[in-house]
């Protein structure tokens, strides 16, 4: 095998690859050796049909699992010697190949950046931390109220009111014709709630028991069935009773009915609730702060390929949420290409933290258990009502699903492995200022949701 480097240019490589014609035909010839001793031809008893007819009748087979075979053999044998780190799959060209003559190939590769991960004790960051207050808590405890709340049948010729309840049942149609889904009997609906879609309660407040309806309203354009998005609709209605809303005070009543002895019981678990809804914000925006330094510290080169795919996929899914708003790109605030180059920033700095927080993690041999990984595909597949067998099924013998599960868990290992390391100080803010989001002002979220990065800015696909 003779290797010859033919470019050497910042994490590209290419390489001409000869492999000898005598090494091929040694190669072939042991292939079809193999094969004589088990193929049947008819006239020929088993092992003793000659290699010549083999090659005749299969040699372009063969030959075709000799050259791949030769090529990943070599292709392994130059990264091992030029002690390379692929990125990526790398690409490969047979530039010259006959039966009898040498194969010549050309192979094109990005490799890994060398980079040296430093110490993270100088690290500074600051974790936003918002106690948890009464005024919040006693809100929290009077929507539990709400969602437990009670109608009772009101008085007679009684207008329904925002608040209250009517029963209904109703037929939907568009352009004349009922839909799929928009008939239903004695369905108890809650004026003001939102449950259904914007216009079709407020047209029912004034409504008396035995009043019949025509509600119009038009579905909105980013409603999920795409047959109904945006087209008018006219729904007869039937009112069958209204209903009032009975009192739900926060009392040892309510507690019972959330399975718990009494309203100090019900009190206490609210507030570890709200406890660990504040800590994992806090962690949320900590980790934001030790992402954005990490970004600030290390501006090593990372491999083209990488950022060409990751720029792709984010652009890809800004494609899919214009698509489902009935939007193009054209309809942004931005020329496509001042888009285009900022997502490949964005892109650019996912590539960049997804290789140093791998390294971190190889370095200090952090890894995923499967205890982890089978913890992380039970959670998922209970995301999934009624198709949990299913999911868990898929997830368990799907090594790449597994992979995917995988990446976030190790990359909150790492970070946490360097917050450890750094100083962090906590920083009393309002709860308000802990759910806000820094972009909210500088980005329109219509099309700027994936220059958000922070939360999931790797895939470790490097491991």
């Amino acid at each position: 095998m003779q290797v010859t480097e033919t470019l050497s240019d910042g994490l590209k490589r290419e390489y001409a690859i000869v492999i000898a014609a005598d090494e091929i035909e040694n190669k072939l010839s042991g292939k079809l050796n193999e094969l004589a001793k088990e193929a049947q031809i008819p006239g020929f008893r088993r092992g003793k049909v000659p290699v010549s007819l083999l090659r005749k009748t299969y040699g372009k087979r063969v030959i075709g699992e000799v050259v791949e075979e030769s090529v990943n053999e070599a292709t392994a044998k130059t990264f091992e010697d030029n002690a390379l780190k692929p990125a990526m799959q790398p690409k490969i060209e047979i530039t010259s190949f006959d039966e009898g003559k040498d194969l010549e190939y050309k192979l094109e590769v990005e490799v890994l950046p060398e980079f040296e991960v430093g110490g993270f004790g100088d690290l500074e960051l600051e974790r936003p931390v918002a106690e948890v207050d009464e005024k919040a808590m006693e809100e929290r405890l009077e929507a539990m109220a709400q969602q437990m709340k009670s109608f009772a049948d009101a008085a007679d010729g009684q207008e329904a009111a925002s608040g209250d309840a009517v029963v209904i049942d109703f037929v939907g149609s568009v352009d004349g014709t009922p839909f799929e889904g928009g008939t239903a009997d004695d369905f108890q609906l809650e004026l003001g709630s939102g449950q259904f879609i914007p216009g079709f309660e407020d047209q029912l407040i004034g409504a008396k028991a035995g009043d019949e309806k025509t509600v119009e309203v038009t579905f909105p354009e980013e409603y999920g069935d795409d047959k109904l998005a945006g087209k008018p609709a006219s729904f007869a209605v039937t009112v069958k009773a209204v209903k009032v809303p009975l009192p739900t005070p926060v009392d040892d009543a309510l507690a019972e009915k959330f399975g718990l002895e009494n309203l100090e019981k019900l009190r206490e678990a609210v507030k570890a609730d709200m406890e660990q809804a504040h800590g994992q914000l806090s962690r949320n925006k900590l980790k934001r702060s030790l992402l954005d330094a990490l970004a600030e510290r290390y501006d090593f080169e990372v491999p083209p390929g990488m950022v060409e795919m990751e720029s792709d996929q984010i652009w890809g899914q800004l494609e899919h949420d214009l698509e489902r708003q009935n939007k193009t790109i054209a309809d942004l605030d931005k020329p496509e290409e001042d888009l285009r180059a900022e997502y490949r920033a964005i892109a650019e700095r996912r590539v960049r933290l997804g290789l140093l927080l791998s390294e971190v993690g190889r370095a200090n041999n952090l890894e995923v258990s499967d205890e982890e990984v089978s913890r992380a595909i039970m959670q998922q597949a209970q995301r999934f009502p009624g198709q949990e067998r299913q999911v868990f099924e898929y997830l368990r013998d799907n090594e790449q699903a597994q992979a995917q599960l995988r990446a976030p868990i190790l990359e909150d290992k790492v970070c946490d492995f360097i917050i450890e390391m750094a100083q962090v100080t906590d920083k009393p803010v309002s709860l308000d200022e802990l759910m806000a989001d820094p972009d909210e002002d500088e980005h329109d979220h219509s099309h700027h949701d994936h220059d958000h990065d922070h939360d999931h800015d790797h895939d470790h696909k490097h491991d």
